[in-house]
């Protein structure tokens, strides 16, 4: 198994066509997926539809580890990964399933990939980056994307239950960002797998505790569909596609991977359109367009920044 992993590894890095094939069946899976996560809601409640996605989730990353036999991180670094596996999986997903009963799978999906704007600003302070004037521009289109979305008459043209579960999905954008620092500050080091199956399981049985506590009581439909919406974003969009991101991320620079996960949220637009009927209204769109062309223009500054970094560093070599 090992080196059949290994083999794969190899040719990947060395044909970078793979490499983005693997890329856009990602994000499409994920793009995908959100339609999925939408459509849960008419057989279960939104707590209960995660905790089965998770749950089968972690199940299948902590069979990979068996399988290959990679092991776990030491004792001592446990407890963070129990504090990211509740922010990145608990926290973020506990949102945007409650906030996915008010609005559109397409519009959440824009709304929750605005996370690497807060996550800028999250790096300017605890990881002491510094934002240029590519990225400022960058923040404050994406902001400007953000708020078109949301909706210019936000407080009267809009139903208070649409406004509460777009402001859930920005939490959830916000706690995603607190996790991808955290995980900056204290286990970035170890391997990405290992720490991703830990964290899995430990934001699925705080997912399963909200569950029990919320939704005991409320009906289950299990069928067809609904056993198909779980499977495919537990094992494909959960397990399986974060496997494959900690491949990628691996074998290319983290800036092009950056940039390749802003088609999630433009799958998830046409995704929604096209098998939910959801309106792309002009406010989307645009709010869409300036969220893309804000994160890109930050990440492909720093992608030359970064290059021009690396060009020092060989010349001091």
């Amino acid at each position: 198994m090992v080196n059949k992993l290994n083999d794969l590894l190899n040719a990947l890095q060395k044909n970078r066509i793979l490499i983005w094939l693997l890329i856009i069946l990602i994000t499409l899976i994920w793009g995908y997926a959100w339609v999925l996560m939408k459509a849960s809601l008419n057989y279960m409640g939104p707590f209960t539809f995660s905790a089965f996605r998770f749950t089968i989730g972690a199940i299948t990353l902590l069979l990979v580890i068996w399988l290959l036999k990679t092991g776990f991180p030491p004792r001592k670094y446990i407890k963070h990964i129990v504090i990211i596996g509740l922010l990145q999986t608990s926290a973020v997903f506990l949102l945007v399933m409650y906030g996915l009963l008010f609005v559109g799978a397409g519009k959440s999906s824009v709304i929750l990939y605005s996370m690497p704007l807060f996550s800028s600003l999250l790096a300017l302070k605890f990881l002491g980056e510094k934002i240029n004037t590519a990225k400022m521009i960058g923040l404050l289109m994406g902001l400007a994307g953000l708020v078109t979305i949301l909706g210019w008459d936000i407080f009267i043209g809009q139903p208070r239950e649409a406004i509460y579960g777009q402001l859930l999905i920005v939490l959830a954008a916000i706690a995603w960002s607190i996790s991808n620092v955290y995980y900056r500050l204290k286990v970035q080091h170890l391997q990405q797998l290992q720490v991703s199956a830990l964290q899995m399981t430990f934001g699925a049985l705080g997912i399963i505790a909200a569950a029990v506590l919320m939704e005991w009581n409320n009906p289950v439909v299990l069928n067809t569909e609904s056993i198909y919406y779980v499977l495919f974003t537990g094992v494909l969009a959960s397990a399986l596609c974060f496997t494959a991101w900690f491949v990628i991320i691996s074998l290319i620079d983290m800036v092009t991977a950056t940039i390749s996960t802003l088609l999630v949220p433009i799958f998830g637009l046409f995704f929604s359109s096209l098998i939910l009927n959801e309106e792309l209204t002009p406010g989307v769109i645009a709010g869409s367009a300036l969220i893309i062309s804000g994160i890109m223009i930050a990440q492909i500054k720093k992608r030359k920044h970064s290059s021009r970094d690396q060009e020092d560093q060989a010349t001091v070599k």
